[in-house]
């Protein structure tokens, strides 16, 4: 029920030190505004006293069993009687009076106004320095790249959102990279964001922050790159088929010398492999994206999609027999070579290189293979050792 204009909302552990002033800093905001609003505390099973704190301050509390930063936030959402939340949290680090900078963007039909701690101001103090200058730029710029996010801030902890949007973008993650899933869920279902500036102080508390750096950054990369198919799989493999394919084009004719080295036949076997690795990399990279598509994961891509207009499963036995056939009569010819130099006995292969025939048998393994990656064109029931399994693997992990 959204009977009130806004919910400020503070996930809390063992905040007694700081909650109180939260409290009241954000419940004059709300005056100062002028609209009907509450202050909500999800509290993550706090054994400082922090519940009775709150309640004494006139803030509504919520119980929130399940442990972490994401699953307060999302308890937190659920319970908010506003049809605005506002969340930050309840460290003293933000400023609640910033809220008359975030309620008109709402206002204009934004659906998640994000503070942005760079464009406003970072106290001495506030920020340790691999978070200020490695982390949050590092991260956030990965974010803008995999999904064209507007937002140069991904993880400011002060930001404002139209409660049923958020709650329609099934956000599940539990723990710090909830922040980093609630704004590229966003991008994906294509709502509105902006950002504005505010201000990070040192917080009040002092006992050590529950964020841990290495650890939480890197649950925060591995949900951008497990949400984004196309960077974790598909540029990776295709650079890899693009690099094995030039090199095994160079190598065909026979050897490249370049200076003193010289390469030959084993730098060619290499570079064919690659092209296999590369090739199956990019077909895993368009099975999760179709799995991450019909698991709901992913939002629909009208321009993919359109693809399997053309990638039929007739197409795709077409295109697999071309190459079957191409592979049976390259290693025709290198059989066709073997026999026509005698390699097969032992006199022949002591004055013969077979380094001519070997090329050929070694591209024609390559074609043949190929055909391995016809599934793709039988969507949705690809292989199960080959797709359904890694994707259950992808899906146990986004669950993660």
């Amino acid at each position: 029920m959204t009977d009130l204009d806004l919910t400020i909302l503070m996930p809390c552990l063992n905040e007694a030190e700081t909650l109180a002033f939260c409290v009241r800093q954000a419940a004059a905001a709300i005056a100062a505004s002028g609209i009907s609003g509450e202050v909500l505390v999800a509290d993550n099973g706090s054994t400082d006293g922090s519940q009775r704190i709150a309640t004494q301050e006139g803030a509504r509390v919520v119980d929130v069993a399940t442990r972490g930063y994401g699953a307060a936030l999302i308890a937190g959402i659920e319970a908010a009687r506003g049809r605005y939340v506002m969340m930050a949290d309840a460290d003293a680090s933000y400023h609640f009076e910033h809220l008359p900078r975030f309620l008109p963007r709402l206002d204009e039909g934004y659906d998640l106004v994000m503070g942005n701690r760079f464009a406003g101001s970072i106290e001495r103090g506030a920020m340790p320095p691999l978070h200020k200058y490695i982390g949050n730029p590092i991260l956030s710029t990965i974010g803008r790249v995999f999904f064209s996010i507007p937002v140069r801030d991904f993880h400011c902890g002060l930001r404002a959102f139209r409660r049923d949007s958020i709650l329609g973008l099934n956000l599940r993650t539990t723990g710090m990279e909830f922040a980093s899933e609630m704004v590229v869920k966003s991008s994906l279902a294509g709502l509105r964001m902006t950002e504005v500036p505010t201000t990070l102080s040192p917080d009040g508390r002092s006992r050590p922050p529950h964020l841990r750096s290495w650890r939480d950054g890197w649950r925060h990369l591995r949900f951008l790159l497990l949400y984004s198919p196309r960077w974790l799989f598909f540029y990776p493999g295709l650079a890899a088929l693009l690099v094995g394919l030039v090199l095994s084009a160079a190598l065909l004719p026979g050897p490249l010398v370049i200076g003193a080295y010289t390469f030959d036949v084993d730098t060619l076997t290499y570079a064919l492999g690659l092209v296999l690795i590369g090739a199956h990399i990019t077909v895993f990279a368009v099975s999760a994206k179709v799995f991450g598509t019909q698991e709901g994961f992913l939002p629909v891509n009208p321009r993919f999609e359109r693809l399997f207009k053309f990638i039929t499963l007739e197409t795709g036995l077409l295109f697999g027999c071309l190459l079957l056939l191409i592979g049976a009569g390259m290693l025709g010819y290198a059989v066709f070579l073997w026999h026509r130099n005698r390699l097969w006995t032992p006199l022949a292969n002591a004055h013969a290189a077979p380094d001519a025939s070997l090329r050929h048998a070694v591209d024609a393994g390559r074609g043949s293979h190929l055909r391995q990656l016809l599934p793709l064109a039988a969507r949705p029931q690809p292989p199960l050792t080959r797709v359904i399994l890694p994707c259950a693997l992808f899906s146990r992990t986004l669950k993660q």
